[in-house]
């Protein structure tokens, strides 16, 4: 007879597809619709006015994404710990470099640690994590990249996987801004994510595996148009 370890094993093999497909769906409420990542403010801002102009913005949005936060969501997946969730995160906070973008990332990181730690509790280490992260001790902001890579690599997904993940997220929530910005429709939505695919495949491999030294921003306008976000008259969108 098998023994209850290899049991559990077995079952956590097999959960784990439905696992990934539940942290990429969109009725997990982690917040992320709450944000369009600089799109609202270029929209309001006449940067972008037409479905091409979206696509290219969409395109920089996922090459400033890869080379900025990949390395974060690579180093959490591969050393899922405390110690160095704390690193990444202290790191990250000082390396935005815009109010807007920090907060935003703050609010998906804890929102989606907060939900982790509630479903995922065939891993305790989530939710005793994340009650020393609330703790007067800890100094975690509770960013999103590192928070994304920590809980893949504690449910035991490798970090490629990982990385495309996040980079899935990150396309899905702006095209997601985008339609209800009246910049697209629906079909036009679901066009567009099918035809950046690729162009996404291709900068996650150019970023991925990086160290956190390595990160940095391809297109610093982008980061600059987030920043005005705060400034607009009336919003839809936190960030």
């Amino acid at each position: 007879m098998e023994d209850m370890d290899e049991i559990k094993h077995k079952k956590a093999r097999s959960s784990q597809p439905w696992n990934q497909w539940q942290l990429l769906d969109s009725i997990l409420p982690t917040g992320g619709f709450a944000h369009s990542s600089g799109l609202e403010a270029a929209v309001q801002t006449r940067i972008i006015t037409t479905p091409d102009q979206l696509q290219i913005y969409l395109i920089h949005l996922l090459e400033n994404t890869a080379s900025l936060l990949l390395p974060f969501v690579y180093s959490a997946t591969i050393s899922p710990d405390t110690e160095t969730w704390q690193k990444l995160d202290t790191t990250l906070n000082a390396t935005i470099t815009n109010e807007t973008a920090r907060k935003a990332s703050i609010s998906q990181g804890s929102s989606l640690m907060r939900i982790a730690a509630s479903v995922f509790s065939e891993i305790p280490s989530l939710k005793s994590m994340r009650s020393l992260a609330l703790s007067n001790e800890s100094s975690i902001s509770f960013h999103h990249a590192p928070v994304f890579g920590l809980i893949f690599g504690l449910l035991g997904f490798d970090s490629e996987t990982a990385q495309r993940a996040f980079m899935f997220v990150t396309m899905r929530d702006v095209i997601s801004a985008a339609t209800r910005l009246n910049l697209i429709g629906p079909m036009g939505a679901a066009v567009l994510q099918h035809q950046i695919a690729c162009t996404a495949e291709d900068l996650t491999v150019k970023w991925m595996n990086r160290d956190v030294s390595e990160a940095c921003q391809t297109c610093p306008l982008l980061d600059t148009i987030q920043g005005c976000h705060g400034y607009l008259f009336s919003r839809m969108f936190c960030s």
